[in-house]
């Protein structure tokens, strides 16, 4: 049996995103007796235990914490301190795992997180192998920036690696950038494709429909985004004063910028058609995008991208930009024309484009009919976690 041990800023069952969803989908998929998972990470809330098994993983959890911290406790003294802390603590904590567990791999989730830990372990271990994974979606110069205190530590976490997967061609370039030479596995993320393929009757939906004050006529654009600047939800409020009234905008997800997207709304005299639902369950997110027409994020940067690919497995023709990993699935009719088309692609900070897609959609039908078909085709055919497991398994693992 092989050992792994995986750093990551957060895992489940609080503060969880796209990367440690993908952890657990993946390792869940992967039989115990070849591979076995051990994990040091953030422990935040003191009500969580220091050491316990979730799914295919034991977890370590190390830094400050407080009883049932909130997402906004994080922000806080000192919470606030375990994210920078975390690049030499677990270091620390994983030196004295290997002395107990004697791991044959390192896996690093995010190089911002958690390379620099994993690199100074490589260094230290250099007979242990070390794969990085890179799910980034925030802009390279955001995270150049903030990493600039230990820049040096953080080009180590690329250049020692023996493997980088990245879950996209623009940050298999960033790899690149960054100095490293070695192999690159672009294997990207996956997207519960049945769940969110799901058909529901009318009558299951009309609950949903009625929440969202969905009358004859409507046309309801939906986003499932965090509210804070990189996602753009800003240019979508815009495009509304470009488009007829009985279009609307349905916002679920929360975020810094929540009060401002709504002061924006108010200004421009478009309260009345953007709603603000907030968080909403996995479990229910399908039916919502059942009962709207038409997904629409705008992102200034992206790694990849998973409610792109949520909102085609769930047949909703979608509107995006081409930043970042968008563009290995986004192909526009006119922009990508040796690809079948899977959606509209828009300019960076382009609402006038915003309003143009969605009118398009809109008035035809048969070329929109035509995009949802193939994007839920390519959902299926290469965003399934059963072929990522697999791929991950044989690709990355087993060379480790």
């Amino acid at each position: 049996m092989k050992k792994i041990l995986i750093f990551s800023l957060a895992y489940y069952p609080k503060f969880v995103g796209g990367a440690e969803v993908a952890i657990k989908e993946i390792t869940d998929r992967i039989d115990p007796h070849e591979f076995e998972f051990h994990m040091v990470t953030l422990r935040f809330d003191r009500n969580l235990p220091k050491q316990e098994k979730i799914g295919n993983i034991l977890i370590h959890r190390i830094g400050f914490s407080k009883p049932g911290a909130s997402i906004f406790d994080l922000q806080k003294f000192p919470l606030k301190l375990n994210k920078p802390l975390f690049q030499f603590l677990a270091f620390l904590e994983a030196t004295k795992l290997h002395s107990n567990y004697h791991f044959d791999a390192i896996w690093a989730m995010m190089a911002h997180s958690t390379g620099v830990p994993a690199g100074i372990f490589k260094t230290f271990f250099p007979k242990v192998s070390y794969l990085l994974t890179l799910q980034e979606g925030d802009p390279i110069e955001y995270i150049l920036k903030k990493m600039q205190p230990v820049a040096p530590l953080f080009r180590r976490a690329f250049t020692k690696a023996d493997i980088i997967q990245p879950i996209s061609n623009f940050l298999g370039n960033w790899a690149k950038q960054m100095g490293y030479n070695g192999t690159l596995e672009i294997i990207p993320n996956a997207v519960n494709t049945k769940h969110f393929a799901q058909v529901f009757s009318e009558s299951e939906l009309a609950p949903i429909k009625e929440i969202l004050h969905k009358k004859e006529g409507d046309t309801l654009m939906i986003t499932t985004s965090r509210l804070v600047t990189k996602n753009a939800v800003d240019d979508c409020i815009r495009a509304l004063l470009l488009l007829p009234s009985t279009v609307r905008f349905i916002i679920l997800g929360i975020g810094p910028d929540e009060d401002m997207l709504k002061r924006l709304a108010k200004d421009l005299g478009v309260a009345d058609r953007v709603m603000f639902l907030g968080q909403v369950d996995h479990k229910e997110m399908p039916k919502y995008l059942k009962a709207s027409d038409i997904f629409i994020r705008p992102s200034l940067s992206e790694g990849m991208g998973n409610s792109f690919v949520e909102a085609m497995a769930a047949e909703l023709p979608v509107i995006a930009t081409q930043e970042g990993g968008i563009a290995d699935f986004l192909f526009d009719p006119i922009l990508n024309p040796n690809k079948q088309p899977t959606g509209r692609a828009v300019k960076p900070r382009d609402p006038e484009g915003i309003a143009r897609a969605v009118m398009v959609f809109v008035n035809e039908p048969d070329s929109t009919k035509a995009i949802i078909q193939n994007a839920k085709k390519l959902a299926f055919e290469k965003y399934d976690w059963d072929l990522i497991a697999k791929d991950m398994k044989e690709k990355v693992f087993s060379r480790l």
